[in-house]
């Protein structure tokens, strides 16, 4: 299955540097991020078997780095337990992810999950 989410994450950078300015408040910032992607996970079902996540990470241009750009793979796994779309994010459920990069006229990530 296949779902995008049409919106530019933050990166490690931009989490690293809210943490820096006001710790008590980069908690509330991971909430309000992990409640913005789920207005595009809304019809993903539950996954209650093991998946694989492919992450295509498309960037409308190069400047950030590609490790600052796949950080967000964090809020989007720690958004799908929370919002009840997978049961936990750890190896008995989510057993293999894969990131590829592109570039194109608008950011967003593309998550197409396999079920095991």
């Amino acid at each position: 299955m296949k779902f995008v989410i049409d919106m530019k994450l933050p990166s490690l950078n931009d989490y690293i540097k809210v943490n820096r300015t006001n710790p008590k408040y980069a908690n509330s910032y991971k909430q309000k991020i992990q409640s913005q992607i789920n207005m595009f996970l809304l019809n993903m079902p539950k996954y209650e078997r093991p998946i694989k996540i492919h992450f295509t990470w498309i960037e409308g241009n190069k400047k950030r780095d590609l490790d600052n750009i796949a950080f967000a793979k964090k809020f989007i796994l720690d958004a799908m337990v929370k919002y009840g779309h997978l049961k936990d994010d750890n190896r008995r459920y989510v057993t293999a992810f894969t990131d590829s990069f592109e570039y194109g006229k608008d950011t967003k990530v593309i998550l197409t999950i396999e079920e095991i």
